[in-house]
């Protein structure tokens, strides 16, 4: 797709293994300075945190700055926070506080890196190309982020949480690198309409006009909290002392599995989308979500909870790349910055909340209480979603 997507592509790759190590070590380094589930689901909120309160302004910022230079530099201060926290670890002078703190910034950088590489793909691909590049970069984050990056950091963590957060930093400078390579027009520059840009509500304000985006948006929102619960609360329930037993490594292979889903229906979805059409793709997205929590609900073995997890991840990664170009296809280019941050601010709003109440309930009620309130929202919102998405022929 030539040496701008190529780049974009390697740096994407880069910076999710990063990401993928991250996420992994961060729960774990919570457990290690004795954080209850409470604190634990404390630390995913919090890299959640940034989309309800700073989503708006990432969208208005990726509209006006060089995409290219903004990837890069926030790649750099991603490196610099986790050797920070690497640094505390070694020094044994890491805390939950700390770890908090960190996962915000972290929060504030997935902003800005997620809705500058949404807006920059429309800038490098053509229309007919954007399914197919869209469907390569989900599945790259699959590889990267789910598949390669928790058993890789569950082997490191294995040998020292230090390796693993060193490690998480090295690749985020390496995606700098990678970047460094991509050329960009000057649409990509800030210069188009600056009275538009200066703007930060426009992109929301296009969304919420938009009926199929707004409802779309609406409706992942409701989707992620169940995946919220999942996110915070299945590592207190799958490694020992928790219910499923498992190691570090073992709990890897688990959101391996999820990954695998989800880099396999990557390859294959716009073959599925022809055959099947949109709306049946998006419909078994949510009823792979009810499946995501459901086998926790009622305490099944762990092979069924991950089947689960791959049919989860199957239908997650087929749903953000079908909605993705629906987005990219139904927004001016000038606007798709903060009409991706609008949307991800709706839908990844809902995460903190969330997860704080599900680790809020955990402390109460038990872990597994709180998957079986995740099933029932899960299948509410399968119910209402049906539906729409049959009226709406999607």
């Amino acid at each position: 797709m030539g040496r701008s997507f190529n780049a974009l592509w390697f740096g994407t790759g880069a910076a999710n293994l990063g990401d993928g190590i991250a996420l992994f070590v961060l729960p774990l380094l919570a457990l290690g300075v004795g954080a209850s589930p409470g604190g634990v689901a404390a630390v995913t909120a919090a890299l959640t945190l940034a989309w309800p309160v700073f989503g708006l302004h990432a969208g208005w910022i990726v509209d006006r700055v060089d995409r290219r230079l903004l990837l890069s530099g926030v790649n750099v201060a991603r490196a610099v926070v986790l050797a920070g926290v690497g640094v505390a670890f070694f020094a044994e002078s890491l805390s939950l506080a700390v770890l908090i703190v960190a996962a915000i910034l972290l929060g504030a950088a997935e902003t800005l890196v997620d809705t500058a590489l949404t807006s920059t793909i429309p800038l490098v691909v053509e229309p007919d190309g954007r399914n197919r590049a869209n469907a390569r970069i989900e599945a790259t984050v699959n590889l990267t982020n789910q598949l390669a990056g928790p058993p890789l950091a569950g082997l490191l963590a294995g040998v020292s949480l230090l390796l693993a957060t060193g490690l998480s930093a090295g690749l985020y400078a390496l995606a700098v690198a990678g970047l460094a390579l991509m050329t960009l027009g000057p649409s990509a520059l800030g210069q188009a309409d600056p009275s538009r840009n200066a703007q930060v509500s426009a992109g929301f304000r296009h969304l919420w006009r938009q009926p199929v985006v707004r409802t779309l948006t609406l409706f992942t929102a409701a989707m992620n909290i169940p995946w919220a619960v999942s996110t915070a609360l299945f590592v207190v329930y799958a490694i020992t002392p928790g219910p499923l037993g498992l190691t570090p490594a073992q709990y890897g292979l688990i959101l391996t599995a999820m990954a695998f889903g989800g880099l396999v229906a990557s390859a294959v979805v716009e073959r599925l989308r022809l055959r099947f059409g949109v709306t049946r793709l998006l419909i078994a997205d949510a009823v792979g979500t009810v499946l995501l929590v459901l086998p926790v609900a009622v305490g099944a073995p762990v092979w069924a909870v991950a089947a689960g997890a791959v049919v989860a991840g199957a239908g997650s990664s087929v749903w953000r790349i079908l909605v993705a170009t629906i987005r990219q296809n139904l927004s001016p280019p000038d606007l798709l910055g903060r009409v991706y941050a609008a949307s991800r601010m709706i839908s990844w709003g809902v995460i903190p909340v969330s997860a704080a109440l599900a680790g809020g309930a955990a402390e109460v009620w038990g872990v597994q209480a709180v998957f079986w309130g995740a099933t029932v929202i899960s299948i509410v919102v399968l119910a209402v979603f049906v539906p729409y998405a049959v009226r709406t022929d999607l």
